[in-house]
């Protein structure tokens, strides 16, 4: 669901990205108040561990589309609402400047559609109402899916909303709404069982973490987090590593629901003057494009029109670089924002 810069208008980027940042400078201020220190390096695996998982496209039965997790509401209940979303616009900053996932000026959108939603609805006003101390793996189970498919739901109206409102496109508001909501329908149901299972490893694992983010309370200062934080770094660089080797070559939800109402999955870009720029940043800075290394020129990348999906070969490199570099980069950015806003706390 990262959105393409050809998508949006200047005003409604622009005023996405003004939103982000004031919710991001809002999350800043709580955490400088609320932040539990020991929680910084569980920031910084979690955050590794989204880009890695968000790099495995899985194929949706009979559409010929596919969809990836979006982790906001991972990161929500294992970090609370403010940690996730600092750690969430981590992320899709990096997949943006540096490989090439989602447009720039599209950047606040996607923040906004895989942050806000989960973040600041799903998780506060779905899951914490319905998940109390002591809930079963069947109770969690049940609120992460209807909170992960709330949530998805959202996004993925209000990509429909921002294209609208944009008029980038001539995607017709019903059409393109009636492709995009039943799609991550499914890919909500996925996300959500996904959720339930990394939630209920933590709650096995070291339940204190869960009901300390739920009652707002710091860990008590016997408790190790370092079991955790080892078993998310090995996830992570397994799936960046090698499971997204696998990953699906099928267009993804968006990309499916733009070439199922236009006929193609791009659609020429209307003249504006932000995105040429945002483009010509966007070359420069990702050293490797689309989770691979740079192609030469005329080289083709992906499946030709009407070919068969098939997995990515064995023993990827590109992709193999990328997801334990991109893990890194995460790891490293929300571990400085982590310790910064610790700085400003003691100040």
């Amino acid at each position: 669901m990262h959105m393409a810069d050809a998508l949006l208008s200047p005003a409604v980027g622009t005023a996405f990205w003004a939103g982000t940042i004031g919710t991001i400078a809002y999350c800043t201020r709580k955490l400088k108040n609320t932040m539990d220190e020991k929680l910084v390096p569980l920031m910084g695996v979690l955050g590794a561990f989204i880009f890695a998982v968000q790099m495995i496209n899985f194929t949706i039965p009979g559409t010929g589309s596919s969809g990836h997790l979006g982790g906001g509401l991972i990161l929500a209940v294992i970090l609370g609402p403010y940690a996730a979303f600092i750690v969430m616009a981590s992320v899709l900053t990096i997949q943006a400047f540096f490989f090439a996932d989602g447009g720039l000026l599209a950047l606040g959108c996607n923040i906004w559609n895989l942050g806000i939603y989960p973040c600041f609805i799903a998780y506060p006003l779905i899951y914490k109402p319905l998940v109390k101390a002591g809930s079963s793996p069947k109770r969690i189970t049940l609120a992460a899916l209807i909170s992960a498919v709330v949530g998805l739901q959202l996004g993925a109206f209000s990509v429909v909303i921002q294209t609208l409102l944009s008029g980038q496109s001539d995607l017709p508001f019903r059409t393109f709404g009636l492709m995009m909501q039943p799609l991550h329908l499914a890919i909500g149901l996925v996300e959500g069982f996904a959720t339930a299972g990394v939630i209920n490893f933590v709650r096995v694992s070291r339940p204190e973490i869960l009901e300390s983010v739920a009652s707002e309370h710091p860990l008590p200062a016997n408790i190790s987090i370092r079991n955790i934080v080892i078993g998310l770094l090995v996830a992570a660089v397994l799936s960046g590593g090698i499971l997204s080797w696998f990953a699906s070559v099928n267009p993804d939800g968006l990309e499916w629901s733009i070439e199922k109402v236009i006929g193609k999955p791009e659609f020429p870009e209307k003249e504006n003057v932000m995105a040429p720029v945002a483009r010509s940043i966007q070359k420069k800075t990702a050293f490797l494009p689309d989770y691979n290394f740079r192609k030469s020129e005329g080289v083709s990348e992906g499946p030709m029109p009407g070919q068969a999906s098939m997995p990515r070969p064995v023993a990827d490199p590109g992709r193999s670089v990328s997801g334990i570099l991109g893990s890194v980069m995460v790891l490293a950015a929300v571990l400085v924002a982590g310790l910064a806003i610790r700085a400003a706390r003691k100040k």
